[in-house]
């Protein structure tokens, strides 16, 4: 029922796609802003309770209704697993901003490219060329990739739909508290986001390795181990490093922004990204989705039998 579940959720996405905008979200945002506004006394206690109180009722709620219907019926646990995952999981919300910068370099227009990079990452873009432009449109594809798909999938088959609300609402709310933090107290978020480093760290690396199988594995699995710990973020530093490996491009380095030049480690190996290396960074992550569908059909199927 799990490969089943994953596989209606994924079709549902792609046939009609919910954006990151979308209501729900909205919905969740609003109540971790009040959370937020309501217990930020400057000490990191008050998070800690915020983060359960945001999170902990949310899955419970969806555990207690996923048992209470599997156990009338294993056909109607199987629709709320599709459900959860249709909210929780998918490529559609992200993919729409890789694809336009990708056609947009193609066709040498960088100014549209440079916004819609800057919409997706929250950050001005204008400064930077059109290498830089896909090379940090590739970064953003990964790291999504393992935020949106590969993460929310890893912890629905270990604990279930549960795992998949728990991982997404960790997500969501280390991003708010993250942005909207008081630099004289940011100690209301710490929790948040260290909870959200450990949910994204575990999975990062089945994500590394699936893009290592389906791509260059040496140079994925040096670029790894040589690479990798320079990134100040360690699971965006492995599933960044092993990526950049695996395609066989460059990716981190120096960036051209605030009218200054932003030093990051170089990860990767081989030639400059490009609108090319984004068609391929699209084909390497869909190659390793692919390869986890296929090994959990195997591991469904051996526990079919027993």
């Amino acid at each position: 029922m799990t490969f089943l579940s994953l596989l209606a959720a994924l079709v549902l996405e792609q046939a009609w796609p919910l954006r990151e905008g979308n209501r729900a979200r909205r919905w969740f945002g609003r109540y971790a802003l009040l959370l937020q506004g309501q217990f930020d006394g400057g000490e990191r206690r008050h998070g800690v309770i915020a983060w359960m109180l945001a999170v902990l009722p949310l899955v419970a709620v969806t555990v207690a209704v996923h048992q209470a219907l599997h156990a009338a019926s294993p056909l109607a646990g199987g629709l709320w697993s599709v459900a959860v995952l249709y909210f929780t999981m998918g490529f559609r919300q992200f993919s729409h901003y890789f694809a336009d910068i990708q056609q947009a370099l193609r066709a040498g227009d960088l100014a549209p490219a440079r916004d819609r990079l800057g919409r997706w990452r929250g950050e001005s873009a204008q400064e930077f060329n059109a290498g830089e432009i896909a090379r940090v449109a590739v970064e953003q594809g990964l790291l999504a990739s393992h935020r949106h798909v590969f993460g929310t999938l890893f912890w629905f088959v270990a604990l279930g739909p549960g795992g998949a609300v728990l991982h997404r609402a960790s997500v969501v709310i280390a991003g708010l508290w993250t942005a909207r933090a008081d630099p004289e107290s940011g100690v209301f978020g710490r929790f948040a986001r260290r909870a959200c480093y450990w949910l994204e760290w575990v999975p990062a690396w089945p994500t590394a390795v699936s893009f290592a199988v389906v791509g260059d594995f040496e140079d994925a699995i040096y670029c790894w181990r040589t690479q990798a710990a320079a990134w100040a973020a360690q699971p965006e530093g492995i599933v960044l490093a092993t990526g950049g490996g695996a395609l066989g491009v460059r990716l981190g380095g120096t960036l051209h922004q605030h009218g200054s030049l932003t030093f990051r480690p170089e990860l990767g190996v081989g030639e400059e990204a490009d609108a090319d290396g984004m068609q391929s960074a699209a084909g390497l992550v869909w190659r390793a989705l692919v390869l986890w569908m296929f090994l959990i059909l195997v591991i469904s199927f051996a526990h079919a039998l027993g």
